[in-house]
């Protein structure tokens, strides 16, 4: 007996080698991505697309060899236990998926989506869809040939959303979308119909680098690892790292600094829980982030039920009084006001109150849907998002760069991602929700400044499991309950009931 158990301590640890050698390569391939959307210079693209495109090569080959599936396959009939058992689970789907993806696709769609990231810049910044529309032409494609590969008989937008969300369903994200556009629109519509003004006490011009010493603020007062973590500006807010470095950006509008706060501490979240996932399981699905739908829960519960919350604003307007002269006098009822409006013409999600917020992810989840199914064409793309735009939130975008250009998503040839937006949204209610019966007086708590018990209770319940669990196990585990939109309405529901004094 202690032979085979030798033996199969001996298999499992060579998988285990193999296992964080394709995770390195990818962490590296992160680092890369990050200075191109941060710091790179403008000419460095045709070089950085070789070194990615080489480093998702090396990462494909590692993972589809021969050896992976052998050493894959001997460890299905070995007594594992729950810890290795997961990680042959979530190791095995990524295999099975590689390995029917030629490498030189692997290769080409890395490449493209390099090239991509200037093109997409460009089209925004000269309000000109033309610039882009050829590569997102091109990424499609890509992205239809990719799924056909792994799964011929399947909706192809069904395997390129289970790329971000594997184990919650199609399925949930559709009916989880409808329910909320069917709830949210009228909710929306009373909200714009009410009598009630809420305050906008910023009305002037915020210097950026102001507005960036009051970001920094807020990573302190929350909690932030500054030794394992840095914040930087770029044109679309992102976290991105492993637990070791877990960066942040945002960036900085003079006219709107509750913008950036709001950015910054969406992009928090993401961070603290990478930062929160084990430092001895590195390098393993268990030392991983348990995808999207998971980590879009950690960003918008710290934004929205946090950092919305009157409670905050208690604790955080001296330091924005402190940065801005003309917050003197602003009473906490105003700055809560400010951060909770729902906005009559907002056109861009990002800076989207979290109402409107989902209607802004419906329209790319039915544009993106319909690309991938070959039902529109690209260049049908910037009316169809006007058309939808004016259905759905009753404004209409007058330039590109404002609509169908405003996310880089698409540049990074991320279809089937932002359906997680919404559902993230709502499984952070769900946990607030969990927390607060949990943790004794978690109002009082965040009124005082002090957040730790909440960061242990995430960390407990969420971080510290990594890819342990799927994500519908890992929510029951969490708070009890299968995953349901219930609390997001029932909070978004009461909150602005009262913010806008509807019936």
């Amino acid at each position: 007996m202690a032979t085979e158990a030798t033996a199969e301590n001996t298999t499992y640890e060579e998988f285990l080698g193999k296992v964080k050698r394709i995770s390195n390569v990818q962490n590296a391939a992160g680092i890369l991505g990050w200075d191109q959307e941060v710091v790179m210079p403008e000419g460095g693209t045709p070089a950085r697309s070789q070194q990615r495109s080489a480093l998702s090569a090396i990462s494909h080959e590692l993972l589809t060899d021969d050896e992976m599936g052998e050493l894959l396959d001997e460890l299905e009939s070995e007594d594992l236990d729950d810890e290795q058992a997961a990680v042959v689970r979530e190791v095995r789907r990524e295999y099975e998926r590689a390995t029917r993806v030629p490498g030189e696709l692997v290769e080409e769609i890395s490449r493209t989506t390099s090239e991509a990231l200037p093109k997409w810049k460009k089209a925004r910044e000269e309000d000109d869809f033309s610039i882009f529309a050829p590569t997102l032409e091109k990424l499609v494609e890509l992205e239809r040939e990719y799924a056909d590969h792994i799964d011929p008989d399947k909706d192809p937008y069904e395997v390129l959303f289970e790329e971000y969300e594997p184990y919650l369903g199609i399925d949930t994200a559709e009916e989880t979308l409808a329910e909320l556009r069917d709830e949210l629109v009228p909710l929306i519509e009373d909200v714009r119909e009410s009598d009630v003004e809420l305050a906008t006490p910023f009305e002037g011009t915020y210097d950026a680098e102001t507005q960036e010493e009051l970001s920094r603020d807020v990573l302190d007062t929350l909690g932030y690892d500054w030794d394992r973590g840095r914040l930087d500006t770029a044109p679309h807010p992102f976290s991105s790292g492993t637990q070791f470095d877990a960066r942040v950006t945002t960036r900085f509008d003079e006219s709107d600094p509750l913008g950036a706060l709001m950015s910054t501490v969406h992009e928090f979240g993401h961070a603290t829980y990478t930062q929160g996932l084990p430092d001895d399981q590195y390098g393993t699905p268990l030392g991983q982030a348990r995808d999207l739908t998971v980590h879009e829960s950690q960003s918008r519960v710290w934004e929205n039920n946090v950092g919305r919350s009157r409670a905050f604003w208690e604790n955080f307007l001296p330091l924005v009084q402190e940065r801005f002269a003309d917050a003197n006098g602003v009473p906490v009822d105003e700055m809560y006001q400010a951060a909770n409006r729902v906005y009559e013409d907002n056109l861009i999600r990002v800076e989207a109150d979290e109402l409107t917020y989902h209607m802004h992810i419906v329209v790319r989840f039915e544009i993106e849907k319909a690309l991938i199914r070959g039902e529109i064409e690209v260049d049908e793309v910037p009316e169809l998002w006007n058309d939808k735009y004016e259905e759905y939130l009753g404004v209409r975008p007058d330039t590109d760069a404002d609509g169908c250009l405003q996310d880089i998503h698409w540049s990074h040839g991320s279809f089937g991602y932002f359906p997680t937006y919404s559902l993230g949204s709502v499984l952070a209610a769900q946990l607030y929700a969990k927390a607060d019966e949990d943790i004794d007086d978690l109002d009082g708590q965040i009124r005082a400044g002090e957040f730790d018990d909440f960061h242990d209770w995430l960390t407990e319940n969420i971080h510290e499991y990594g890819c342990l669990y799927t994500t519908d196990d890992l929510i029951e585990h969490a708070t009890g309950e299968s995953f349901t939109a219930e609390y997001f309405l029932d909070y978004v529901t009461e909150k602005y009931g009262a913010l806008y004094d509807l019936e």
